[in-house]
C-alpha cells in the first residue's frame, strides 16, 4: 500500500512536492480506510497509520495533473523495466509506458539538477522508504530502507551514491556484486541477479502497480480478457450493476474480434464491441484492471479516469474501493479528473481530493481540500459543498473558471 511519494524537479514540478495516502484524523468514511493487520503470535494488531483508498486529482488543463501521476509512474517503470526487459518479473505487468525523467525546463539552473523521487510504502509486515535521483538518465543516488510496520527502528537495504554502494547489514552477509551500470538501479540490478527475500517484497510491490491513460483511445482497445467463468461472471455482474445490460461476452480467435452478448425476448444477439458506447467500451476495458486490483490488494493509476464515463459510472468504481467487503487486499485508485458531479462530501473524505495547479512561474504544486483554510483559519466543513466551492475559486481559483463566472473576456 502506498504511505506517501515525493519528487522535485520533474517537468512543471520544479520544488519538492508531496502526495500523501495517509490519512487525517478526520470522521468522515472511517470505516472505508486501510489498515495493516500484523499477524505476530498467533495474534492479530492493527500497526500503523491508516491509509486512504483512493486519491483524486483536480485542477484545470496545464495545472500539473498529469504530470504529478507521470512523476510516480516514470519512477515504476524506471525500476520494473531492466526487470521485466530480462524477464525476471515476478508479478503480472499491467503499465502503460515508460516515462522519462525530464526536469523542469523554465529556469536557468533544474536542467542541470537531478530529478528526485521518493516512495514510502508497506508489503507484508514492513514499511519501506526508497529514493531514487538521475541526472541525464543516469542514477546519481539511491537508496532503500526497511522497518517494521508501526515500528521506531530504520534498517537500511542499501544505499549508492557516487562513491559507491554501501550495503546494510540485511543482505551485507551474501556475496553481492556491488559493481552496476550508471543507469540501472540497484534496486533492480538485485531483483535480476540475487534471490534475497527483502528485495522480492520490494520488487513485487513496483510490479503490482498499475498503471494506464484513459485519455489515451488506444488503451479502451487493449482489453485483459479471461478464460475464467468465475472472472466474467465478476465483470459482467459489476457491468449490471452499473446499468449495462450485456448478458456476456465472446471472443472470436479467427476474427481477433471480442463480441457482447444481450438477450431480448429470449433469443441472444451479438453486437461487435467497437459498436458499444464509448462510456461501455471504457468499462469493459477498465473493469478487469479495477478487479484484478482489488483482488490482489494493488495500486492502480489511472489519468483521465473519467473521460467519457458517466458521473453515476464513476462513482461506482470509486466506491467498489471504498467498500470494505469489496476492498479486503488493500487496493488504492489515484486518479485525476475533470468531474465536478463526483466532487461531493458523499464520495470522497476531504484528505481524498487534491487540487494541482500552475504558479505565474509556470511551476506546479499541489494541496488537498484538507489543507485549506477558510477567512476565519478554519478547515473546509466535511459538509460543505465541494463543487459549488471549487467553481466559486474558494479552493484556489481556476482561471478558465473565474472568467466565466465573472463575465470576463475569455472567449
Amino acid at each position: 500500500m502506498l504511505c506517501q511519494f515525493s519528487f522535485k524537479n520533474f517537468k512543471s514540478y520544479r520544488e519538492e512536492t508531496i502526495f500523501d495516502f495517509q490519512a487525517a484524523s478526520i470522521p468522515e468514511f472511517a470505516d472505508s480506510l486501510l489498515k495493516s493487520k500484523v499477524t505476530s503470535k498467533g495474534k492479530e494488531d492493527v500497526k500503523g497509520s491508516s491509509l486512504l483508498p483512493v486519491g483524486v486529482v483536480y485542477g484545470p488543463n496545464g495545472g500539473g495533473k498529469s504530470n504529478l501521476l507521470q512523476a510516480l509512474s516514470c519512477l515504476i517503470s524506471t525500476v520494473v523495466r531492466p526487470i521485466h526487459d530480462l524477464e525476471k518479473s515476478r508479478e503480472r505487468l499491467i503499465i502503460q509506458q515508460r516515462v522519462k525523467a525530464t526536469p523542469f525546463l523554465l529556469d536557468g539552473g533544474s536542467r542541470e539538477q537531478p530529478v528526485e523521487f521518493e516512495v514510502f510504502f508497506r508489503q507484508g509486515k514492513n514499511e519501506y522508504r526508497y529514493c531514487l535521483s538521475l541526472l541525464d538518465g543516469d542514477i546519481v543516488a539511491e537508496s532503500l530502507h526497511w522497518r517494521a510496520i508501526g515500528g521506531k527502528r530504520t534498517g537500511t537495504v542499501f544505499e549508492r551514491e557516487a562513491s559507491g554502494v554501501v550495503l546494510g547489514p540485511s543482505i551485507s552477509k551474501t556475496s553481492i556484486n556491488t559493481s552496476v551500470n550508471p543507469k540501472m538501479p540497484y534496486l533492480s540490478f538485485l531483483a535480476i541477479n540475487y534471490d534475497i527475500p527483502v528485495i522480492a517484497e520490494v520488487q513485487k510491490w513496483f510490479e503490482s502497480c498499475i498503471i494506464r491513460n484513459y485519455a489515451n483511445p488506444i488503451v479502451e482497445s487493449v482489453i485483459m480478457l479471461s478464460s475464467s467463468d468465475a472472472e466474467k461472471n465478476r465483470i459482467i455482474q459489476a457491468l449490471n450493476d452499473m446499468g449495462i445490460d450485456i448478458a456476456g461476452y465472446r471472443f472470436d480467435d479467427e476474427e481477433k474480434q471480442l463480441y457482447t452478448r444481450r438477450v431480448m425476448e429470449g433469443e441472444v444477439y451479438e453486437l461487435n464491441y467497437s459498436e458499444e458506447s464509448d462510456g461501455t467500451r471504457k468499462l469493459i476495458a477498465a473493469l478487469p484492471v479495477v478487479l484484478l486490483a482489488l483482488r490482489e490488494g494493488r495500486l492502480v493509476i489511472i489519468d483521465e479516469l473519467d473521460a467519457k464515463l458517466h458521473p453515476k459510472l464513476l462513482r461506482y468504481v470509486i466506491s467498489m474501493f471504498k467498500n470494505p467487503k469489496l476492498n479486503t487486499s488493500g487496493a488504492q485508485l489515484l486518479f485525476t479528473s475533470h468531474d465536478m458531479a463526483t466532487m461531493k462530501n458523499t464520495v470522497f473524505r476531504r484528505d481524498e481530493i487534491w487540487f494541482a495547479a500552475e504558479n505565474a512561474k509556470h511551476e506546479s504544486s499541489i494541496y488537498s481540500l484538507y489543507e485549506i483554510r477558510r477567512e476565519d483559519n478554519e478547515r473546509v466543513n466535511s459538509t460543505a459543498a465541494f463543487d459549488k466551492q471549487y467553481m466559486e475559486g474558494r479552493y484556489g481559483a481556476d482561471p478558465y473558471l473565474t472568467n466565466m463566472l465573472s463575465g470576463g473576456d475569455w472567449m
